[in-house]
């Protein structure tokens, strides 16, 4: 029986999960920059990613059409969301499943390490998923005494590496093969020490490695991409089938999934299936794209539980601008398109979300004033809006974003004499022949004193024209 209430606009918790970072990301990125062989390791990634990607999306001639349709659909959703989610929980419990409401991390992870405790297992298999990365499920799993065993490649290189994902798609983009080979021989059990750097000999000790797990473990924990209301089916899109092995081998199987992932009808995946691949991994489809709706009897889990999780995703949807960063279907597309992200790697950002959608979610589950600097974290180029296969409007929520984070005193005491000034007619018109002192410090501002040489260090200081509009209204 569920204690929850979802719905109310409650943000994530502090403490639990990983959506909040240690230091802000002006520290972070500045330690990133720093290293040269991450710098080097995302520009090649990205540079891949971007080039692919491109090259099948120009291949769809109704491009923008699927664009504006997958909008109009994630729009629906989220209008109707509290009546599709009781749909969808109609459907799942009809079809022999089990739903429950999670409220937040700590409510979620209560009910997973419950449900795996009750099918008397001490390990469980589990398909990448943002979701429980978001909630920190493993930890939680580990201090119940229960081994989480990642199965993605990316998810079990940054396992066994005690690291953190740093892409959304890509968990171990900041590494390359030859750290993955160090990693391996570290970490891995029964690895041939004569293990190379090849990827076909990377993905073959890891194959390996998870063969045993995949015909000994009772208990799978997935994610979902999408669910449909109106069937109850759920849907996981992969590149390696290490998913499909999580979804039909064990006999319980625990899904994980964001409210904001449920899409009305089973039509709707016909626009995501195509627009997802194509802006994440560069393809025409995924690999793998697998389906269940339900317990069927003899035939794959036979007990299958939905976790429904808000964490937040109701103080967004709260939002009329921010809401719209919900509409996310995770494909990664604006990170793989940021001049940011390609210089800091997504540990900067401390959130399980980075890049230009982590910008922009991340401050909103946890409260902005959590995660202040993270609107920041942009040059406002607008490439992620370009690049979003929904066409999240990321650049307008990050300036609205901006400014509800809390601000310096001085900086605020700037802005109300800079208001001052403008609503006074004969302060502003002095202000603007003192303007003219800026001459003094040099077309780079090189000149000016502290705190304004700090502005003035990553941009050309504007020079004042030689005279001023009222001067030349006046002349005339």
């Amino acid at each position: 029986m569920t204690r929850s209430f979802l719905g109310m606009p409650a943000t994530a918790p502090p403490g639990v999960g990983h959506l909040r970072g240690a230091e802000p990301f002006p520290a972070a990125a500045r330690r990133a920059l720093s290293d040269a062989q991450l710098r080097r390791n995302l520009g090649h990634a990205t540079t891949t990613i971007r080039t692919k990607s491109a090259a099948v999306v120009g291949e769809v001639p109704d491009w923008p059409q699927l664009r504006a349709a997958g909008r109009a659909i994630k729009s629906d959703t989220m209008a109707r969301l509290p009546e599709l989610l009781e749909q969808l929980e109609a459907a799942v419990t009809a079809a022999g499943g089990t739903v429950h409401w999670a409220a937040d991390a700590v409510e979620a992870n209560r009910i997973v390490t419950d449900l795996v405790r009750e099918a008397g297992a001490d390990r469980v298999m589990k398909v990448k998923s943002m979701a429980t990365q978001e909630i920190g499920l493993n930890e939680a799993l580990e201090a119940a005494g229960i081994e989480p065993v990642e199965t993605d490649l990316a998810e079990l290189i940054v396992q066994l590496g005690d690291d953190r994902p740093s892409h959304i798609l890509v968990p171990a983009i900041h590494r390359n093969r030859a750290e993955i080979r160090e990693i391996f021989l570290r970490a891995m059990p029964g690895v041939d020490p004569a293990l190379t750097d090849e990827p076909a000999a990377l993905a073959a000790a890891a194959r390996r490695h998870l063969r045993e797990t995949f015909l000994s473990t009772r208990v799978a924990v997935s994610g979902a991409n999408f669910a449909v209301a109106e069937s109850g089916t759920l849907a996981v899109v992969e590149s390696e089938g290490n998913g499909r092995m999580c979804l039909t081998l064990p006999e319980t199987l625990i899904t994980v999934m964001g409210i904001e992932k449920v899409i009305p009808t089973w039509r709707d995946l016909e626009v995501f299936l195509q627009l997802l691949p194509r802006a994440s991994t560069g393809e025409r489809m995924n690999p793998y794209t697998s389906m269940w709706t339900g317990v069927t009897p003899g035939d794959g889990p036979q007990a299958f539980h939905l976790v429904l999780l808000d964490n937040g995703r109701s103080a967004v949807l709260a939002d009329p601008v921010g809401r719209e960063a919900l509409h996310c279907i995770r494909c990664s597309a604006c990170l793989n398109v940021c001049p940011v992200y390609e210089r800091t790697g997504g540990h900067a950002y401390g959130s399980v979300y980075p890049g230009p959608i982590g910008a922009v979610l991340s401050p909103q589950l946890t409260g902005v004033a959590d995660n202040a600097s993270l609107p920041f974290a942009s040059s406002l180029c607008g490439a992620c809006y370009d690049a979003c296969p929904v066409m999240i409007d990321i650049p307008s929520i990050l300036v609205h974003l901006r400014s509800q984070a809390p601000h310096p005193r001085a900086e605020a005491a700037a802005m109300a004499a800079a208001a001052y000034t403008m609503d006074h007619p004969a302060l502003y018109a002095a202000a603007q022949r003192a303007a003219k002192l800026s001459r003094l410090a040099g077309p780079r501002g090189r000149g000016l004193p502290p705190p304004l040489s700090g502005w003035a260090a990553s941009r050309d200081l504007p020079q004042p024209p030689p005279r001023s509009f009222r001067q030349w209204w006046a002349e005339r």
